[in-house]
């Protein structure tokens, strides 16, 4: 067994390697880094590196139709400022010619006339494990994400990105490894993790799952990732069955210290176990009875359906995946539904996986076809996913302080979500995407 500072230093080195970095100065000291000073970790990312993280550009953005997704309100002629990786102001030219001035002299101006100005867009689950599937779900205006956990800690690697290479990845909360019974080659992404290997039943000791949880954290995850079913995207498996009860995804949520907890769950048991043992949401959630919906209301609970990924199954060439897809899809439709009206906070997340991206437009106009409103739809990926992370203020609406990620759109999201799909530019991390 190496010492375990340098494994760890050598995992994370690992994973920026796996994710497509190397070269990028984003290999960081985030290793035993405690969840409360992730966030610090990722800043002092590459802190022996030679250089400095690049500047931030001012940026007008004036002329189109500011939208505010907490009310629904709406400003023509709308200027948006960008300075300092923050926005300074938002609004009107006379609310904001104050702060136009201040940066007039050297900020970029972007045109936005015609189209309309909305916060970066967000989607709560994703699996990013290379640079390539990063910047394709950036590219469709997911300006932050969180991931739904990665193989060898590369979603770690990715959230310290940003401060490097801005506009090139997304915003990540980052999930490291996923909290499930098999880890596969995955128990080999660090040292520490070598213990578990032995266990020939797999990792269902609530003791073996606080410590892969405290594991994940200690390298710098800042949410977890965990089910209490199979996965019904795979044919040989019973989404149905229970892999984890209440206590066991208790002694995670015990152990991730504050961590936001995402539980993949299908049936109705898995469901009610997971909202019983404190998860901050629950993921696809296709067979939610109405009384853990109740509790979901009263706890804050969220609801992250993956509904695009669920009915795209209705398409697959092997028969039983196409059955579940057919079956689910209207079930996962009414939970939707009655989700809204049972006051849970639905969020957008796509689960895309690899370079097979749906764009977060794409899953929110599909939750507006299932029964929310426009409205609702457009508060999934804006501030109910900035609710769920916790960046009330920073992600989910253009004000004052908020961190400088916007999307400027062909149409009007308060009309339609499709309109959601239609992204012409994209401002990521205060930098225009795709542009050298």
């Amino acid at each position: 067994m190496p010492d375990s500072s340098v494994g760890r230093r050598g995992v994370l080195a690992s994973a920026a390697a796996l994710a497509g970095l190397v070269g990028l100065g984003a290999v960081s000291s985030l290793a035993a880094a405690p969840a409360a000073a992730a966030a610090e970790q990722r800043r002092n990312a590459a802190s022996n590196y030679h250089g400095s993280p690049s500047a931030f550009e001012p940026m007008i953005i004036e002329g189109g139709t500011l939208i505010d997704p907490a009310t629904g309100d709406a400003i023509q002629d709308a200027v948006v400022v960008l300075d300092r990786g923050r926005v300074l102001a938002a609004g009107s030219r006379d609310a904001t010619s104050r702060a136009v001035r201040s940066v007039a002299a050297t900020a970029r101006r972007i045109d936005a006339g015609g189209r309309f100005i909305l916060p970066g867009l967000v989607d709560a689950h994703v699996h990013n494990n290379t640079l390539e599937d990063a910047r394709l779900v950036l590219s469709h205006g997911a300006t932050t994400v969180r991931s739904g956990s990665s193989s060898f800690y590369q979603d770690i690697a990715l959230a310290a990105l940003p401060e490097w290479a801005p506009g090139l990845a997304p915003r990540m909360h980052a999930a490291g490894l996923f909290v499930s019974p098999q880890l596969g080659d995955s128990v080999l992404a660090d040292p520490a993790l070598v213990p578990l290997a032995g266990l020939k039943q797999g990792l269902h000791d609530p003791r073996d799952l606080a410590y892969l949880t405290r594991v994940n954290i200690e390298r710098g995850a800042n949410v977890i990732k965990t089910r209490a079913n199979p996965r019904a995207g795979m044919a040989e498996q019973d989404p149905l069955e229970l892999v984890y009860d209440r206590e066991q995804l208790a002694s995670i949520v015990a152990a991730a210290r504050g961590a936001g907890v995402l539980c993949h769950a299908y049936s109705a048991e898995g469901i009610a176990g997971a909202v019983a043992a404190g998860v901050r949401s629950i993921e696809h959630g296709v067979f939610v009875s109405e009384r853990t919906l109740a509790q979901m209301a009263r706890r804050g609970t969220y609801f992250t359906s993956t509904l695009t990924g669920v009915a795209d199954m209705s398409g697959s060439s092997n028969p039983v995946l196409a059955e579940r897809g057919r079956e689910y899809t209207p079930v996962l439709q009414a939970a939707i539904r009655a989700a809204a009206e049972a006051g849970v906070r639905v969020v957008a997340g796509t689960d895309a996986f690899g370079t097979d991206v749906i764009p977060i437009g794409t899953e929110a106009w599909i939750l507006q076809e299932a029964g929310l409103t426009a409205l609702q739809a457009l508060q999934s990926v804006t501030t109910n996913a900035a609710s769920l992370l916790g960046m009330e203020g920073e992600v989910g609406r253009l004000v004052r302080g908020a961190l400088p990620d916007v999307v400027l759109l062909e149409a009007n999201p308060l009309e339609s979500a499709a309109a959601l799909e239609r992204v012409s530019t994209i401002i990521a991390q205060g930098r225009v995407v795709g542009e050298e």
